[in-house]
């Protein structure tokens, strides 16, 4: 399943969401305290998942370039209110206060903040993530993995989104002329991390803890279940 690279990986670029974070966990605990501020009623776990459901179909027409992230933040809480009968219209008050409480629940995926310090210092490590600039620097500095990462690139920050190049260029630009065989890109979305990491030549590790079908396409180099498999990667092991 695992060919052995030809140079050694120096750079890992982690996605966050999904990856290093449960997101979640944080977007459930996030919807409950913005319907508890503006007092909007309930948020039993049905909403909580019928608003998930919106809200990544949102990001997945961003991803294809179909709506703006100007568009996709205020405009999901506007179509998940009228479809769940909410009298609210306050859609940018509502966006930003969830922003804040979506950057202030950190729970980790596969002890993956043992990980990333474990790992610094033998590797070059930099955030790679789609999201606002509030939800993605809080999380950050309240779970720690900031303080341990090399550099950050935060989508709203780059001024694209993965996967397009736009994004990737970028930070391919500041962490310096490495060999793309000597970076990693680490992520869940095939869509976003796998997809992006393809199209600018980096080899790519999807983390799949589901165990789902891993497709053709993107090329994939590396497949993990859980996280702590990624040290193994770059001992040299896989």
């Amino acid at each position: 399943m695992w060919r052995r690279r030809p140079l050694m990986i120096r750079v890992l670029l982690w996605d966050v969401d999904n990856t290093l974070l449960d997101f979640p966990a944080a977007e459930r605990r996030a919807l409950q305290e913005t319907f508890a501020q503006f007092r909007l009623g309930p948020c039993p776990e049905d909403r909580v998942e019928r608003y998930a459901a919106l809200n990544a179909s949102y990001w997945r027409r961003l991803e294809r370039g179909e709506i703006t992230k100007a568009q996709l933040l205020p405009g999901r809480f506007q179509e998940f209110f009228q479809r769940e009968g909410i009298a609210c219209t306050d859609y940018d008050q509502v966006n930003a206060a969830y922003q804040c409480h979506l950057g202030d629940t950190v729970v980790f995926l596969d002890q993956s903040y043992d990980l990333v310090r474990d790992l610094r210092g033998r590797v070059k490590q930099y955030a790679v993530t789609n999201g606002t600039r509030t939800a993605q620097e809080r999380k950050l500095a309240r779970s720690g993995l900031g303080d341990l990462f090399d550099g950050v690139f935060i989508s709203e920050v780059v001024g694209a989104e993965k996967p397009s190049l736009d994004f990737f260029r970028p930070v391919l630009e500041a962490i310096g002329p490495y060999d793309r065989e000597e970076l990693l890109l680490i992520g869940d979305s095939l869509t976003s991390d796998m997809e992006g990491g393809s199209r600018a030549g980096i080899p790519c590790c999807w983390y799949n803890p589901k165990g789902l079908p891993r497709p053709d396409r993107p090329v994939i180099r590396y497949e993990v279940r859980n996280l702590n498999q990624v040290r193994e990667i770059v001992a040299g092991k896989c």
